[in-house]
């Protein structure tokens, strides 16, 4: 693999992260809208081949980077044999600088995993995997239409361990159907004994598209089916979430993510510190020099490697920028720093959005620190957080 193997050889590069999307699941969710679909061998295999060809043929868009992550998200990642994986590691190490702490993450789900597949991915520098457990209770799991249980889960945790994976997260979903507030509180416990370094805890969106959209989505629950927690209930998830955690260890760095020191996500925070990014895989969204584009979702069209794929093309306007910079950036628990927003916009803060800020900061809901120099919402600014950030869209 290609990293930078001296100071010199990454000195003035500009960092990039790298997503890499892998559209195939063995079933999907009963929840999901991601771009993802069962497929055959032969399938994923023209894909994989095809990926690493369109991963050449941007190399020289990126000479000037230094790549500091590499996120293989889904889909189920962890479908491809260490085989295909190594093709597309061998593709991105041929075609960009990775720094040679480059944090390379693999999206898994239980159930897809053994000892020799996690032993195959772990020699080939995968170094942090994101494994979507979403719940400990196997009849959660049962009416979300996930694929494995919780036993199968542990066997799979285990075997990440044994094979070397020291930078693990879990993905946890709350407000699931039948969901109770202890029922929440079990799954926390249960996998914060087991003390991964990394922990996301988000609430279950209803999406147009989805079995449960036709379950859930007119706002009353179809007869048959498991009811949602009220809004109250959710609410209380929420709140007792960060506690919890707190509790044992892990600080909440962004409104939905909790880590262990060190060992926040560095791709993640890239998104929400505006780092330039490049997708690949259909439907990948790229953002490089304030210039934003999606890959088409049409898998036969991405394949044919000398078609165009990129769609949406659009040049963020100043003002389009700011908005991001501010509610990107204050979803963080840091929050942003006064003297970034003028490096980059060659204005002040206060002039920008004085008034905003005032109203906000009366209201309790934002928070200048560090003398000034830092901005962050409160903690009740988080619990509010939607509407917050959307104080700072710009007419």
């Amino acid at each position: 693999m290609r990293r930078d193997r001296d100071f010199e050889s990454a000195a003035g590069k500009r960092p990039l992260g790298i997503y890499v999307h892998i559209p195939f699941c063995k079933k999907k969710c009963l929840y999901c809208d991601f771009l993802s679909a069962p497929a055959t061998e032969d399938v994923i295999a023209a894909y994989v081949e095809a990926l690493c060809a369109r991963i050449g043929q941007e190399k020289e868009a990126y000479r000037e980077y230094l790549v500091r992550s590499v996120f293989f998200g889904g889909g189920t990642p962890s479908l491809l044999p260490p085989a295909q994986v190594e093709k597309i590691m061998t593709a991105l190490t041929g075609s960009f600088q990775l720094a040679r702490d480059a944090e390379i993450t693999l999206e898994a789900n239980p159930g897809t995993l053994e000892a020799e597949k996690l032993s195959g991915y772990r020699s080939l520098g995968i170094n942090r995997l994101s494994i979507g457990l979403q719940s400990a209770s196997d009849a959660e799991l049962l009416a979300l239409g996930r694929i494995h249980t919780w036993a199968e889960f542990l066997q799979n945790y285990d075997a990440a361990k044994k094979a070397g994976f020291s930078n693990i997260n879990v993905d946890l979903m709350s407000a699931l159907p039948g969901q109770t507030l202890s029922g929440w509180l079990d799954t926390l416990r249960r996998v914060a004994a087991l003390m991964p370094e990394h922990i996301s805890a988000y609430s279950l969106i209803i999406e147009e598209g989805t079995p449960f959209y036709e379950r859930y989505g007119a706002g009353t629950t179809l007869p048959g089916f498991l009811p949602l927690p009220t809004e109250e209930e959710e609410r209380r998830m929420y709140e007792e979430t960060e506690s919890f955690l707190r509790q044992q260890g892990y600080h909440r760095y962004e409104i939905s993510n909790y880590a262990k020191p060190g060992c926040e996500c560095v791709h993640n925070t890239g998104y929400w510190q505006r780092t330039d990014y490049a997708g690949f895989g259909t439907g990948a969204a790229s953002l490089v020099n304030n210039v934003r584009w999606k890959n088409t979702e049409n898998l036969q069209k991405y394949m044919n490697i000398s078609e165009p794929v990129r769609q949406e093309l659009q040049s963020l306007s100043r003002t389009e920028q700011m908005e991001e910079f501010m509610f990107l950036g204050l979803r963080l628990t840091a929050g942003i720093a006064v003297a970034d927003f003028r490096r980059q916009f060659q204005t002040g803060i206060e002039e920008i959005y004085g008034t905003v800020l005032k109203r906000l900061e009366q209201d309790g809901l934002i928070l200048f620190y560090e003398d000034g120099k830092r901005l962050r919402l409160t903690s009740r600014g988080v619990d509010v957080s939607n509407y917050v950030l959307a104080q700072f869209l710009l007419d």
